[in-house]
């Protein structure tokens, strides 16, 4: 008996989005499609003005599209209040964008603490969860240092801390590694890639970095409003 395949951990189907300005209409996205399974990175490498910020912002219900439908572990999400979007995307998504965007009055275990203190966890908990996975990513030793305190690469990898704290099952990352130089950006990369690989994470990584999408499983581009598989 064959095993069956599990559903994809995302699923954008169909995907239209058109903005307006006062004198024409802009069709960035035209009926676009992308699923990702657990464990598998995935490449997204588009220029800007492609619509690649666009199916990021969708795929991680920051934004609704204007036709299509976005499923999240099979869930169909289009047709979801606010409330219920912005639960889904606590839970099941984790951001990490080019500037770190960690809150500098905090320390980094306290930055990776919070969005679990606001899922519900006890300090307790969400400083243990929070401990294990700085100390996985080599920063074991710098958990009291304030953001001020840590370098570039340092910062970025208390981000990614931060985005999988609570467990989610997708990871959407927007050039991760873009203000960060090559040496650091290579090294804070495969630490991305090994968290993915080891935890079963769903990963798209926005890059410009040919070298660094050369490591990942896919790699996917945006040609007129649709999403299309690179060799």
């Amino acid at each position: 008996m064959s095993e069956a395949i599990p559903d994809p951990v995302l699923y954008c189907a169909k995907i239209e989005r058109r903005f307006h300005d006062a004198e024409r209409e802009l069709q960035v996205l035209r009926g676009a499609d992308l699923a990702i399974w657990p464990g598998q990175s995935v490449a997204l490498i588009a220029p800007s003005g492609s619509g690649k910020s666009t199916l990021l912002q969708i795929a991680g219900l920051l934004e609704k599209p204007d036709a299509g439908e976005v499923y999240v572990n099979a869930q169909a999400t289009v047709d979801l209040d606010d409330e219920a979007r912005t639960r889904l995307r606590r839970l099941a998504i984790g951001f990490i964008y080019q500037s770190h965007h960690l809150l500098p009055e905090f320390t980094a275990l306290e930055n990776v603490m919070l969005p679990q203190l606001i899922r519900g966890l006890t300090k307790a908990e969400a400083s243990k969860r929070g401990t294990e996975l700085l100390s996985y990513l080599g920063l074991g030793e710098r958990l009291t240092h304030r953001p001020s305190e840590l370098s570039g690469g340092e910062q970025q990898r208390v981000a990614i801390a931060r985005a999988v704290a609570n467990g989610p099952g997708l990871l959407l990352a927007d050039e991760p590694t873009g203000n960060l130089d090559p040496k650091t950006s290579g090294h804070v990369f495969e630490t991305l890639m090994t968290l993915v690989r080891v935890s079963g994470l769903a990963a798209i990584v926005a890059t410009h970095n040919l070298e660094l999408a050369g490591r990942m499983d896919r790699r996917v581009t945006i040609v007129d409003g649709l999403v299309v598989e690179l060799a």
